[in-house]
């Protein structure tokens, strides 16, 4: 059973996906945050010159 269970590379595969998933949710939450932050700045001058 633990040989059938650290043979199979399927649920590797699954993990590998999972993680790199995962990062990709993390790297796009950063880039809108930062990108968030810098939209906000704008409208907040354009609303004070306005």
């Amino acid at each position: 059973m633990f040989q059938r269970f650290f043979g199979e590379e399927s649920g590797a595969t699954m993990v590998e996906y999972g993680v790199m998933v995962a990062l990709i949710a993390a790297v796009c939450v950063a880039i809108i945050s930062v990108l968030g932050q810098q939209v906000n700045n704008a409208f907040n001058t354009v609303s004070n010159k306005i």
